[in-house]
């Protein structure tokens, strides 16, 4: 009968130690919380030190395992005894261990390895600690863990990498590398400052750093000194959607400067100020058939005539507008000489979308790559996206460590070994 419920229970557990007998179970309150109890015995078949089979038994160390279970109300703990023996042929002590739980530790394997797996996922730690019936210690000593796991590699590069920044740690900012291809992370640094990344590149064997042949980025002026010394096959890409941001940041400067021209009961102050969001859209997309009343400026217009009217109130501000839209197609089409042309425009435009042009001027061959070349910076932003999710669902980090730990965990890139690598120590 014995038997029968031991092989019930481990069926039920899923535990396949052959030392671990379970003997009995029944329900208990601790802390006003109903628990399941198990008790079994951990048997010491064989010395460790020698294998001789002739041991001399000497009581038990009872330990209360947590065991993850299906039911998080009803917390599952085994109460392990564990055998101390003696062996006779070489007089040494040892006692009873198993896989089911590491020596020194009350967390059992499976919970840590359960933790590890919720690590994986957008939630907290305090509702995974809650969920396995852990303390929140528990699973940030499961975290730290796995810090040195991730062991980088100098010896390959991608072809095609994305150089940002992101807030993390003290709202610091953090310098994240991704591969232009597969988009995965290639690496996360504390800092983004010159030296760092000169260092980091720098371990790099030659043959890795001439493998680069694109390095796609904003415009931050000295990545593209560490492209240079760095990456000698390496062609600076400018990343497409921050040259139109910086172009439709300047117009719409603009505007509001010129919208303060006019009184604010006039029509054109009404045409330039309650419609902003249409000037930034591309001409094309403008509704020009169903003209619609706005009870700001009285009148029933397309949105196409809308800005057409608006825009007319200023030779500055239609040129700066007619500007941004020959921009915006010339680099969605890839037409580099159309480009060219207009960086180099002689019209008259404000100011800051004049900083703007010169700044890519400036840049000019990087620019055009970035038109004319299909890669961008895109998945990079929307990884940081992902960062700030994770930062936000815990609230912000105080250990930049954890952060990293869990950003790579949450990219599945936590790769199994080994079953007993796999087994945390906390």
């Amino acid at each position: 009968m014995s038997s029968s419920l031991n092989h019930c229970i481990k069926f039920e557990l899923d535990i396949k130690d052959k030392n671990v007998v379970f003997k009995d179970y029944f329900y208990k309150s601790i802390k006003l919380q109903k628990h399941k109890i198990y008790e079994a015995e951990l048997i010491q078949p064989a010395c460790p030190f020698c294998g001789s089979l002739d041991l001399l038994h000497n009581g038990h160390l009872i330990t209360n395992i947590h065991y993850p279970t299906a039911n998080a109300s009803l917390p599952v703990i085994i109460r392990l005894a564990k055998q101390r023996v003696k062996c006779r042929d070489c007089e040494r002590w040892s006692m009873a261990q198993s896989e089911l739980v590491n020596k020194y530790c009350s967390i059992s394997n499976a919970s840590k390895l359960k933790v590890l797996s919720a690590l994986t996922e957008d939630r907290s730690m305090t509702s995974i600690a809650r969920e396995n019936n852990v303390s929140i210690n528990t699973v940030q000593r499961v975290l730290g863990n796995c810090s040195h796991r991730f062991i980088d590699s100098y010896e390959y590069l991608p072809a095609h990498l994305a150089f940002d920044e992101f807030k993390g740690v003290d709202r610091q900012l953090h310098f994240i590398c991704l591969d232009g291809d597969n988009h995965q992370v290639v690496q996360i640094l504390r800092t983004r400052y010159k030296k760092t990344l000169l260092k980091y590149f720098g371990r790099f064997s030659p043959q890795a750093r001439a493998n680069v042949k694109t390095v796609t980025m904003d415009l931050n002026f000295y990545y593209q000194d560490i492209v240079r010394a760095c990456f000698p096959n390496a062609q600076i890409v400018i990343d497409r959607f921050h040259m139109i941001q910086m172009l439709t940041r300047s117009f719409n400067s603009l505007r509001v400067q010129v919208t303060k021209t006019f009184d604010k009961r006039s029509r054109q102050y009404q045409l330039l100020k309650s419609p902003w969001k249409l000037y930034l859209k591309k001409f094309n997309e403008l509704e020009k058939v169903h003209p619609r009343y706005n009870w700001h400026y009285k009148d029933c217009l397309t949105q196409a005539q809308v800005v057409t009217e608006g825009i007319n109130a200023s030779t500055t501000l239609e040129n700066s507008y007619n500007l941004m839209q020959d921009f915006i197609q010339a680099i969605e089409t890839g037409n580099t000489q159309k480009l060219k042309s207009l960086i180099n425009c002689k019209d008259q435009i404000g100011t800051l979308m004049h900083k703007t042009l010169l700044t890519f001027k400036h840049n000019l061959t990087a620019v055009l790559n970035g038109a004319e070349l299909a890669y961008s910076n895109g998945c990079l932003e929307g990884f940081n996206r992902k960062i700030k999710q994770i930062e936000r669902t815990a609230f912000g980090y105080s250990s930049f460590t954890n952060l990293l730990t869990r950003i790579r965990l949450e990219e599945n890139l936590y790769k199994e070994k080994e079953p007993n690598t796999l087994l945390l120590t906390a």
